[in-house]
């Protein structure tokens, strides 16, 4: 794949987890106003990029009224550059992956989702032969069953990253593909928007690959895949795996034992669970060329349709910490009044900040790191 979809996030990428982010589902009948760096700021350069953009889109054919409602209350985005530039060097394991991609909670909202979309979800099995609980996984990974499509105008994402330069190509090509969108009317300026990186909708299409894979299924006239209706997005994830070598009837792979399928297997963790994998594995890293994101699609679909966790367990981490250790640190400092952001045995910045709360309350040293004595005292 590439950059041919979404290897512009690997924490949203490689590690591509729409629902990492806040635990509370966005309203689209009332949007909040994005954080401070998601707000346009004046950039006196980034100005005269876009009017230069704005020259060759018109040499290209786009009018100077679509261009002027394309760029409307549009601007440069300085947290879409400062995540773009931070995002490469994010990096977890894949027992935290699984631990936040394959979540209690994740699961049971994947298995209710899947109860309500039963009948569409089938029948997109049928015609493009990809397996339902695949498709409903990719969904639950991408956007949380659709409640974190992303609210940042892709306008302003997509010219800021392609002003930024780091891969300011493939970022001016999907802003292009972004007015391509708009100029067939797919969907109105407004209503265009996804992720930091431009990633739309309930399945984060970029807009390249919408505009080479987007799915009219319900039949009017476009291939909305920014609405309450998942159904187009479902629809065109299924033909972008189709397309992309999906076999019909065979499984995404297994964790490796008796009942496994035939193929390669891996190891992606030292010490941790392997799993054998299929052609349709790598067809899942078509649409994110990961294997953690794989094994992480595969696995949620595996927990959506009622198969059991993972049997195998992965090793202590560089602090001899085991997950049901890495839970109890985060319970405790719960119990005590700090909010570790919950207890998914998960050591990311709030449980960090926890840790330094906890410790400067107690006269400690100020570390932010896990320990054994922590653990003890608390």
């Amino acid at each position: 794949m590439n950059l041919s979809r979404r290897q512009f996030s690997l924490f949203a990428a490689a590690f591509g987890l729409a629902g990492c982010g806040s635990s509370q589902p966005q309203s689209r009948a009332a949007r909040a106003l994005p954080p401070s760096g998601m707000r346009p700021v004046p950039n006196a350069a980034y100005t005269s990029w876009v009017a230069g953009f704005r020259q060759r889109a018109e040499a290209q054919g786009f009018s100077a009224g679509l261009l002027n409602s394309a760029f409307r209350g549009t601007g440069y985005l300085p947290g879409v550059v400062e995540r773009d530039r931070n995002q490469t060097e994010f990096k977890r394991s894949l027992e935290d992956y699984l631990s936040i991609a394959v979540s209690d909670e994740r699961v049971s909202k994947g298995r209710a989702a899947y109860a309500r979309y039963r009948s569409t979800l089938q029948a997109l099995e049928q015609r493009y032969g990809v397996d339902s609980y695949i498709i409903a996984a990719i969904w639950g990974l991408e956007s949380y069953y659709g409640e974190r499509r992303g609210d940042i105008p892709v306008i302003s994402s997509t010219s800021t990253l392609a002003f930024d330069g780091r891969r300011g190509r493939f970022f001016e090509g999907q802003l292009i593909a972004a007015l391509k969108i708009l100029s067939r009317g797919d969907v109105t300026a407004r209503n265009l928007t996804g992720s930091w990186a431009g990633a739309m909708g309930h399945t984060q299409f970029i807009p390249t690959s919408y505009l080479s894979f987007a799915v009219d299924y319900t039949g009017d006239g476009r291939a909305d895949i920014w609405s309450e209706d998942p159904t187009d997005a479902l629809a065109s994830t299924a033909a972008y795996l189709s397309r992309n070598g999906w076999q019909r009837g065979v499984a995404w792979g297994a964790e490796a034992g008796p009942s496994a399928e035939a193929g390669a297997t891996i190891q992606p963790q030292p010490g941790g669970p392997r799993f054998t994998t299929t052609r349709n594995f790598r067809a899942i890293k078509r649409y994110n060329n990961s294997d953690a994101y794989a094994i992480g699609v595969g696995h949620l679909s595996d927990r959506i349709a009622g198969k059991p966790p993972l049997r195998g367990s992965f090793p202590p981490d560089a602090y001899g910490f085991t997950k049901d250790d890495r839970i109890a640190l985060q319970r405790g400092l719960t119990s005590q009044g700090f909010d570790a952001g919950g207890a998914d045995g998960v050591l990311g910045d709030k449980t960090r900040a926890a840790i330094r709360a906890f410790q400067r309350s107690r006269g400690l040293p100020v570390t932010g790191e896990p320990s054994r004595d922590l653990l003890r005292a608390l």
